[in-house]
């Protein structure tokens, strides 16, 4: 007789279910996926995924964590029509320090439509046919107990309650998670959580990028400061897909988003720090109507500090480490939180092993903890962003970041090094070296530039020269 396939049940069809899914069948797993939603049949928006509208990046550690799970999915997102950007090469910057400078690269992004993007992944996933899809299902809860999850109730849309045993349930549910409501109801008590509220919200629009703008263009990124004038206002132009231009304009707490088409101009032109995006899209065709949202709260469970933990039941996404979207870091820590979870399956002997859920979990914590302290680092000063206000950790990190931000404006070394962590393809203790200890100290070599660092024939191709 065969021994008996393990089983797993993931929890949401989006990126990070998805490439959970990934992950454990890899690791030996037969799995099935719940999804609430309908999952259209190509790169189309759905319900469930209204932040689909703002920009997205995959930063290139997250790719190449992408990629380690699912061989192909870069080559298919750059066959769809997305670009490969050099970091900081392609990108035009205000930090609350100045301008950036364009090094040369060390690190990228490729900013795609999240509807594209999840496309992609779908699709090569799905034709694993160890994975299983059931859509339009909405988990209930797990079935076990505050020792074991044996298993996850699920109310399909057109028939009775069922019950999918498991020797591993994922909640991959993103921000609308209710897993420590159910732990909860296990009988175990609450693990602690951290909210960091900006609030910061965000109005987006699709544009068609001018005719000579259409390729090779940067992205260009005004960003918000957290205790400068005009806190909390930005904006961020990212060249995607098809020639079109995605640009999110950004408002603090007490800012009225041009939530009108007749507004968002001028929002872009009169209010942030720079009149450049503003200046960008004055030559742009509106494409879309105006998105908006407020739904930025960096909010974290330390699911991986809980003095008791099930067996069989792992949390991972936002449904763990939801992140304001203006970092950009969301969709990287979903995969490198995937491969994490496939990585300690495999090492501790697949998906039915004693233990791994605690295993896992602490591995999620870790993957997700340089993104955490990168977006809380700034998030934490926006006035109102908690009650107690920063901690004295929050205050000696930022401190230090502020200096490597301002030292990276005239020395490309460290904007290379920034970028790097940024774009969690190096850890955030690559910042702590000597040589980078020293740099910050001394702070920029070069003259701050007077204006944004667009050359000549960008300023031709976009029309405003």
């Amino acid at each position: 007789m065969s021994e008996r396939k393990s089983t797993a049940v993931v929890l949401g069809g989006s990126l990070a279910g998805l490439l959970a899914a990934r992950a454990l069948a890899s690791a030996g797993a037969r799995v099935t996926v719940v999804e609430r939603d309908a999952l259209p049949a190509g790169p189309e928006p759905r319900k469930g995924l209204p932040q689909a509208r703002h920009v997205h990046q995959l930063w290139s550690g997250g790719a190449r964590a992408l990629e380690e799970l699912l061989p192909g999915a870069v080559e298919g997102l750059l066959a769809a029509g997305v670009r490969r950007v050099p970091m900081t090469t392609d990108m035009v910057g205000l930090s609350p320090y100045g301008w950036y400078r364009r090094w040369e690269e060390s690190a990228y992004m490729l900013p795609a439509g999240r509807d594209l993007l999840d496309w992609v992944v779908r699709r090569l996933v799905l034709a694993d046919d160890r994975i299983e899809l059931v859509e339009r299902a909405e988990a209930v809860g797990p079935t076990g107990t505050g020792r074991a999850v044996t298993g996850v109730r699920v109310l399909p849309h057109d028939g009775a309650e069922r019950t999918l045993p498991a020797d591993l349930v994922v909640d991959a549910t993103g921000r609308g998670s209710r897993a420590s409501h159910w732990l909860a109801g296990l009988g175990l008590p609450a693990a602690e959580r951290r909210e960091v509220d900006s609030g910061l919200g965000y109005a987006s629009r699709l544009f068609r990028a001018p005719e000579g703008a259409r390729e090779g263009f940067p992205v260009v990124n005004i960003a918000p400061d957290p205790r400068g004038s005009g806190t909390g206002r930005g904006g961020v132009l990212l060249p995607v897909e098809d020639g079109k231009w995605l640009v999110t304009l950004i408002g603090g707490r007490g800012d009225e988003l041009p939530a009108e088409e007749a507004d968002f101009l001028p929002y872009a032109l009169d209010r942030l720090r720079h009149p450049l995006l503003g200046e960008l899209l004055a030559h742009a065709e509106p494409l879309s109507g105006v998105t908006v949202t407020r739904t930025t709260a960096n909010r974290r469970h330390f699911y991986e500090r809980a003095a008791r933990w099930p067996e069989g039941f792992v949390v991972l996404g936002d449904a763990v480490c939801a992140l304001n979207p203006v970092y950009g870091h969301g969709m990287a820590l979903a995969a490198q939180s995937a491969l994490a979870l496939r990585e300690v399956a495999l090492r501790r002997g697949g998906v039915g092993a004693a233990g791994l859920s605690r295993h896992v979990q602490k591995a999620v914590g870790r993957s997700v903890r340089a993104g955490w302290d990168l977006a809380i680092g700034s998030d934490v000063f926006y006035p109102g962003a908690t009650e107690a206000g920063p901690t004295l950790r929050d205050r000696v990190l930022s401190a230090y970041v502020d200096r490597l931000l301002y030292t990276a404006t005239g020395n490309g070394r460290i904007a290379r090094r920034m970028t790097d962590v940024t774009s969690l393809q190096r850890g955030a203790e690559s910042l702590l070296s000597p040589a980078v200890l020293l740099a910050a100290a001394v702070g920029p070599v070069k003259e701050p530039l007077a204006g944004p660092p667009l050359s000549l024939a960008e300023w031709e191709a976009a029309g405003v020269r």
